[in-house]
């Protein structure tokens, strides 16, 4: 009776002594949920302080060199990841109690926070460098970068969402390496809050994307083995062996066991994308397959713009880089305090580099132009002014036509895949706002050096510039007969580590009538 009682206690309130005893039992659940909130409060304030000793290591490393920090690509995703995941999951933690201070303070920085969009593009930019210097995904999870080794470590869970991402993209190539690179960090007894079965599930089905059967059998049924009630992993494993059974039908094929090796760099081959110079121009990125002319064919020499009055009793130090089509390089172009300036000036402006639309000229974003950029005019300051006059001096062209100066400022992963500067002849609205005409010609400044990658690359010749602080690099886009010349097909190869800085100057038609006559002949 004293027990029906006890599972009835909510129907009314009655002195009975069966009553009480209930109310014993229950203040003594009341008493062990006290104490399992102390102890969850306990544990929450610990976690809290875990975060806040770790990430006060981290931002005293960071925000003593900020660029230099920023310029190995692993602290760069792993800030985007912060800030985008792990930040919500703090607010989340400390919102368990009231905690006004804390939320009013993220709430007031939220909107500086990068959004799913900004963490997508941080690992895509991971794997762009991972496809374009040849590095596997052991080399980002362990800080080993060509010529340098770092703490920036990737842990199992940051590979499970670099490998999710390139999931959710449909890019099972890339999700195949990083899931694997997450197993394989899981089986050698790193912890994590992600399960082997849910790295399984992703690389098993990636796997068998990639058209490796016998490998996405042997993955499914190691999930299995973990977990035997996982009801899609038992459905894919049906349907992968009825496949893979027909498939060796038709073949007239014995059944043999995937390969035990681990997945890696290499084992299947990166889908072909949009680009059909793709491999020559990631070659020449890694520095592999420059065509090397004869020295004897490249010069140096003292440049004063056909004795310009400004540059006569300074002339500028011109050196070759190529000599069809000529592509020239002026040494101390610029000081370091120009570039610090220029700098200063472009930094507040600098937002999402775009790309002239051929078709209505309308200045657009691109995919295969990732980097900030800003836009400054000789007005803005006497250096800027300096810096276009001296342009004008050295090449013998007018700058009173050519666009404004440009500044790009090219972080973790930044590129600009292969492109022309000039416009086709089936873009013939391109320039047309301008009414300046086509690009004739192409003035780069490089204002920082970088650590490693990011040269500018000619795939159609061969030819790699790399940056050098100070430094700038000319070459005409057209022939003088104001036909395009389509050898100026170039790159800015993604930065590995560091941080790269350039700002040109692009030269128009109009104005060089008398300074650049046209030629006999279509290619003079």
């Amino acid at each position: 009776e004293c027990k029906l009682h006890y599972y009835n206690k909510y129907r009314g309130i009655s002195n009975s002594p069966c009553h009480l005893t209930d109310l014993i039992y229950t203040e003594k659940e009341l008493v062990q949920s006290l104490r399992e909130y102390i102890k969850a409060e306990e544990s929450k304030l610990a976690a809290v302080k875990s975060w806040a000793n770790k990430l006060d290591a981290l931002t005293r490393v960071s925000t003593s060199d900020p660029e230099g920090y920023l310029g190995h690509p692993v602290n760069a995703y792993k800030l985007m990841k912060r800030l985008n995941t792990e930040w919500t999951e703090l607010e989340s933690l400390v919102l368990q109690n009231p905690s006004d201070g804390f939320i009013s303070n993220i709430s007031t920085h939220r909107q500086y926070f990068p959004d799913e969009e900004d963490a997508t593009g941080a690992a895509k930019a991971l794997m762009r460098l991972q496809d374009t210097y040849q590095l596997d995904s052991e080399a980002f999870a362990r800080g080993k970068l060509p010529g340098m080794h770092s703490s920036a470590l990737l842990t199992v869970d940051d590979c499970f969402d670099m490998g999710k991402t390139a999931y959710n993209e449909a890019d099972y190539y890339h999700a195949v390496l990083w899931m694997q690179q997450a197993l394989k960090q899981l089986d050698a007894g790193e912890e994590a809050v992600v399960s082997k079965v849910d790295i399984l599930d992703y690389l098993s089905y990636s796997v068998y994307q990639m058209g490796d059967l016998p490998r996405a059998v042997e993955l499914t049924r190691r999930l299995l083995v973990i977990d035997s009630s996982h009801e899609r992993a038992g459905g894919n494993l049906r349907y992968y062996e009825n496949l893979l059974r027909k498939q060796l039908s038709e073949l007239n094929q014995d059944y043999e066991p995937a390969s035990e090796e681990p997945i890696q760099l290499g084992t299947y081959s990166r889908p072909k994308d949009h680009l059909p110079e793709r491999e020559a121009y990631e070659a020449l990125c890694r520095g592999e397959g420059l065509q090397m002319v004869r020295r004897s064919r490249l010069f140096c020499r003292y440049q004063d713009g056909n004795r310009n009055p400004h540059l006569l009793l300074k002339p500028i130090k011109e050196e070759d880089e190529w000599d069809s089509p000529n592509i020239v390089r002026y040494l101390d172009f610029l000081s370091n305090e120009e570039i610090e300036k220029i700098k200063e000036l472009a930094k507040p402006k600098l937002a999402r580099a775009t790309v002239r639309d051929p078709k209505s000229g309308v200045l657009t974003t691109a995919s295969y132009r990732v980097s900030k950029s800003a836009w400054l005019e000789g007005e803005e300051d006497p250096i800027i002014a300096r810096v276009n006059q001296r342009i004008e001096d050295l090449t013998g062209l007018t700058v009173k036509t050519a666009e404004l100066l440009q500044v790009a400022n090219y972080g973790v992963g930044g590129q600009y895949e292969p492109h022309f500067d000039f416009s086709r002849k089936d873009e013939p609205d391109a320039f047309k706002r301008l009414g300046t005409g086509n690009r004739v010609a192409t003035f780069l400044n490089y204002m920082s050096d970088v650590e490693a990658g990011g040269a500018t690359v000619f795939p159609d010749f061969g030819a790699a510039i790399w940056p050098r602080k100070g430094t700038a690099v000319f070459w005409y886009n057209l022939f003088k007969s104001g036909e395009g010349d389509y050898r100026t097909r170039h790159a800015a190869c993604p930065v590995l580590v560091g941080n790269k800085w350039v700002s040109n100057k692009w030269i128009h038609e109009r104005g060089q009538e008398f300074r650049r006559p046209c030629g006999l002949t279509e290619v003079d």
